[in-house]
């Protein structure tokens, strides 16, 4: 039974609503207003929140915590439920209920891992994203998006059983599913199955290609919700059970560079931006990784001014998808005096992942670089710098310029008229990305470590220094515009190792079969005598191999098999683990490369 506290989870309005949805009758008008209480509920819970364990659950034994409450969880689940207001205030206008059930299914998701205090609770939550995100990908109904979300779905799940195997070995070897800080000094096979698990969502490379793959192909607005969860939640999880170990702080400045070296190819404006959550998410990843007080701080600010800018990001390019009919920068051009709001909302939240002063990603973007650079991880934060100059030039300057500026402007294309919801939308989440940056203590007053002296950005240094280095990065994209201009081309990234695995798989299957369909088509060109002939000695040695064999050999048929089965089962959980990943992995490559 669950133990009765003060406690409300934020997540229960979201679960409530996405049950109620599929049985609300008549025009949406009636009911769309109901789409904001939850995210009005989650955020009036979660500001009224003390620190503490609420929501104990004894299920077989076992006890299960719904609500683990201290100021990570705290910065996390409050910056979950803004965004979810202004991504329900942005969805308003649709109509289909699927599409919002989908989307509060996920959000809910998101808000249960928060507060999740073992891995069994945060497994159910982190499938529960699973399965909603997916559905955004479904719902927008269409080919590509079938299968791009048949393909996420799949990596996911590879994901979740790395998380679940982890979960139980720790059970078999410690006998508690406790989710904790985990010591890299003293960390087991398991924490690593574990962290896998993490990593996946977290989109390290090279276990990213889902995100570029799946987020351009998802539903305008349910694009929106998928920037801010699947990684951010990622990002907590490793924040609170893996601070510290260096293999994340190599490989999220590795994320840093990688994803804008391929935003700076594409040409998809949603593929631009799912490359810099990669991007972004990899600041984090490594702050996380070098485990400093600053660094984590920086992790969780960034975190949160990204969930906002990069929720307008995906706003601004859903409104161009919305109304022009498109997202490819190529397709685009001269939009500026058409969609002059549209516009100016973007370029605040290009700002913003740019770090330009006076915006929320300038004030928590260079206190992940200064946090590295005072742990004397000069390389790691050089990395940071790099990256910041491709985001500048990609989202900062490339994506809008041809897109409202430059290109081929097509002066008939017929826009549509984009709802009043969306601008609002738009302008919640802009507003925030500003008051953040001219007052940073809005978020300062969050950061859950504790320091030994608060991190000031508004020095001339650091205004300076970002400042420089924007402007050179406005130069070299001025020299370069030719260069980068959009082409249509598909960057495969990684895929093209899934699709050769593919390729592999269906070679190995195929070649067997056409070897057979080859000898069956020359036998039956042969024809007349000596078809009959080859049919009858065929005969004949089916009746001696084959009938034989079943009616005379069955004992020793059923013999064999008793045996064969007996080997393979050792009752041993490592070995079934074994046997299913081995298969989930060959079926895996095989839809990847037939979709």
């Amino acid at each position: 039974m669950i133990q009765a506290t003060s406690f409300i989870h934020p997540s229960l309005g979201f679960l409530t609503l996405a049950l109620a949805l599929p049985f609300f009758k008549g025009d949406s008008k009636y009911w769309r207003w109901l789409l904001l209480l939850p995210p009005l509920l989650a955020i009036y819970s979660v500001f009224a929140m003390e620190p503490g364990v609420y929501g104990t659950l004894n299920w077989m034994g076992e006890t299960l915590v719904l609500g683990r409450v201290d100021k990570l969880s705290i910065i996390f689940a409050q910056v979950f439920s803004i965004v979810s207001l202004i991504g329900f205030t942005y969805a308003l206008h649709v109509d289909d209920k699927f599409q919002h059930a989908s989307a509060a299914l996920y959000v809910a998701g998101g808000l249960g891992c928060v507060f999740s205090g073992d891995y069994l609770t945060l497994f159910v939550f982190w499938e529960l994203m699973s399965i909603g995100s997916t559905f955004l990908i479904w719902l927008a109904r269409n080919d590509a998006s079938t299968r791009a979300g048949f393909r996420y779905f799949l990596y996911h799940t590879i994901g979740g059983l790395f998380l679940l195997a982890g979960l139980l070995f720790q059970y078999n070897a410690t006998g508690t599913f406790a989710f904790e800080y985990i010591n890299p000094a003293t960390a087991k096979f398991y924490h690593w199955l574990i962290l896998a698990g993490f990593c996946v969502n977290a989109a390290v490379v090279p276990l990213h290609a889902w995100l570029p793959d799946a987020y351009p192909r998802g539903t305008v607005t349910g694009s929106v919700f998928m920037s801010a969860f699947t990684t951010k939640t990622a990002v907590y999880v490793l924040c609170r059970g893996f601070a510290g170990w260096e293999v994340l702080a190599v490989a999220g400045t590795v994320m840093a560079v990688y994803g804008v070296l391929y935003a700076c190819m594409e040409n998809n404006a949603r593929r631009i931006l799912s490359y810099h959550i990669v991007s972004q998410v990899g600041y984090m990843v490594a702050g996380i990784g070098i485990g400093t007080a600053m660094t984590l701080n920086g992790a969780c600010a960034h975190a949160y001014a990204h969930i906002l800018y990069k929720g307008l990001l995906f706003m601004g390019v859903g409104c161009l998808l919305y109304s022009a009919g498109t997202q490819k920068l190529d397709e685009l051009g001269g939009l500026v005096g058409r969609l002059p709001w549209v516009m100016v909302l973007y370029m605040i939240a290009a700002l913003s992942i740019s770090g330009w002063p006076l915006f929320n990603g300038f004030i928590s973007k260079t206190m992940t670089i200064t946090g590295a650079a005072e742990a004397h991880r000069t390389w790691l934060a050089l990395g940071m710098e790099i990256a910041a100059v491709g985001t500048f030039i990609s989202v900062g300057i490339k994506l809008p310029y041809f897109a409202f500026w430059g290109g081929k402007p097509k002066s008939d294309r017929k826009l549509r008229p984009i709802p009043w919801n969306m601008y609002t939308a738009m302008t919640i989440g802009g507003a925030l990305c500003i008051a953040q940056g001219v007052y940073p203590q809005m978020l300062y007053a969050y950061l859950p470590f504790e320091v030994e002296h608060m991190y000031v950005p508004w020095t001339t240094w650091h205004v300076l220094q970002s400042l420089l280095l924007l402007g050179f990065s406005g130069l070299a994209f001025y020299y370069c515009r030719k260069v980068i201009t959009p082409h249509k081309q598909l960057n495969l990234d990684f895929d093209y190792f899934y699709r050769l695995i593919g390729k592999l798989v269906m070679w190995l299957v195929c070649r067997p079969l056409a070897w057979i369909d080859d000898r069956w088509t020359k036998a039956y060109r042969v024809g007349g005598l000596a078809g009959l002939m080859g049919l009858a000695r065929g005969s004949a040695w089916f009746d001696r191999k084959g009938i034989d064999t079943v009616v005379d050999g069955s004992a020793y048929t059923v013999m064999n098999v008793g045996k064969l089965g007996a080997k393979v089962q050792t009752g041993r959980l490592q070995d079934y683990l074994g046997l299913a990943a081995i298969l989930a992995l060959c079926v895996f490559a095989l839809v990847w490369y037939l979709a």
